[in-house]
């Protein structure tokens, strides 16, 4: 067999099942757009005559209705169908990006930005990213499944990078419309999206609906799923602080930078974080879960503390891009792990509450960045020092929950072998799931 499915051998353990590749493909074409709109989105909403408050509260509602989407996909798309659910997203999407290349209406603007999915970064805490993890969880097996989620992200993430580069050639081509511009490119992948997403087979829905043992109740959230979702929260709020369209407004004030080299600079931040995932398969074997997930990330927040300092902007982006070559590489192991530490059939659940947790989160630090970027707070580099902290904060309470064994042994690196509860009812008959061995074999 020449890709992964529900835990079958593979001659390439890099090659996917192609509702995978459909998966990646889609998530490449929105997470383009978000790279490309969140540099240009306050230049946007500025050009509109929005206030910087204004500017805070659409990017607060944005993210709020990312939640209100997630927390409904979590409840109804295994029911209705992940297919549908997800096209009916990227077609929301789509007409959110016509309303901001044409409107200048607040009001509009705001409904569009909560309908959607209008993301202030390239982080993907969206009503998609829940449902397409399950999709992914479920066609790859236990001991491949971090090297699945990276090639998910490592391919978003280049996406990112040429959104971002493409924000700096409208800017450099035609600043005062380059927003619009950048709406057009926007809802133009959305649409493309919902169609990769409507050749998905019928594999890639829920067990039940495609005649198998099914989901046809609500999946009850594991306790081990409510905890890492109060965790995951923290880390959302401390990076919502600093996604890319704060800090590409901090920046431009901080340092008066032109939006055209903020493009470039972002475009850079997002290549490296790309190429750096691709090391968390190696280290996650090597070393575990657990480091894979927090090493780096608490690393890369310490140099966000340096960013805060920097005296100049050429030391600033510096460290920036040190930093993006270290803060990305715990996804892949974050949602690795999220798959590992629950029964199958909760995956959708606590994969979509996980992204709601994050979302919730995230749609309230935009308000608490704008609080603290007043100066002289911005001056002090306030916002970036808080989130740093924060996500330090993050590192130990998980390091404390989780680790350091199993998850920090070599030996736990993609597989379920821990001592967490699994909620016996959520799984088929109420049976617990044999446990994984590192193959991925069952024992």
């Amino acid at each position: 067999m020449g890709y992964l499915v529900n835990g079958g051998p593979a001659a390439d353990r890099w090659c996917l099942h192609p509702d995978s590749k459909r998966v990646v493909v889609s998530r490449a074409l929105r997470t383009f757009g978000f790279g490309c709109v969140s540099v240009l989105l306050a230049t946007r909403l500025s050009s509109a005559g929005c206030s910087a408050a204004e500017i805070g509260v659409l990017i607060a509602v944005a993210c709020a209705g990312s939640v209100a989407g997630t927390v409904v996909m979590a409840l109804f798309a295994d029911r209705m169908g992940r297919r549908l659910a997800l096209v009916v997203s990227a077609l929301l999407m789509a007409a959110a990006g016509g309303v901001f290349a044409v409107s200048d209406s607040y009001p509009l603007l705001l409904a569009a930005a909560f309908l959607g999915t209008v993301s202030p970064s390239t982080n993907d805490n969206t009503p998609f990213s829940g449902v397409e993890q399950a999709i992914l969880a479920h066609h790859s097996p236990a001991a491949a499944r971090t090297r699945v989620f990276t090639i998910y992200n490592v391919t978003a993430q280049v996406a990112g990078a040429l959104g971002a580069l493409a924000a700096a050639g409208l800017a450099a081509a035609d600043g005062a419309q380059a927003g619009r511009h950048g709406f057009v490119l926007y809802g133009s992948g959305a649409l493309l999206a919902a169609r990769v997403i409507a050749g998905m087979s019928a594999h890639a829905e829920a067990r039940g609906r495609a005649g198998t043992a099914g989901a046809r109740g609500t999946v009850r959230m594991p306790p081990q799923g409510r905890t890492l979702a109060a965790l995951s929260g923290l880390d959302a709020f401390a990076g919502g602080l600093v996604v890319q369209a704060l800090l590409a407004w901090w920046l431009h004030e901080r340092f008066d930078v032109p939006v055209s080299a903020l493009g470039t600079l972002f475009f850079g931040m997002n290549l490296l974080a790309a190429a750096a995932q691709l090391a968390a398969p190696a280290l996650t074997a090597r070393s575990g879960l657990l480091v894979a997930m927090l090493w780096p990330h608490a690393v890369s927040n310490v140099l966000l503390l340096g960013v805060a300092f920097a005296p100049t902007f050429p030391l600033a982006a510096g460290l920036l891009l040190v930093r993006h070559a270290l803060s990305k590489i715990d996804v892949p192991a974050r949602q690795a792990f999220t798959a590992a530490i629950v029964a199958p059939p909760q995956r959708t659940t606590v994969a979509s509450m996980t992204a709601a947790a994050r979302g919730i989160a995230v749609s309230t630090s935009p308000l608490a960045a704008t609080a603290l970027s007043i100066p002289p707070l911005a001056g002090a580099g306030t916002p970036l020092i808080a989130a740093a902290l924060l996500a330090l904060l993050y590192d130990a309470l998980m390091l404390r929950t989780y680790g350091p064994a199993p998850w920090g042994s070599r030996h736990a690196g993609a597989v379920l072998s821990h001592p967490l509860p699994v909620d016996r009812a959520a799984t088929p008959h109420g049976r617990e799931p044999a446990p994984v061995s590192p193959e991925g074999s069952r024992r």
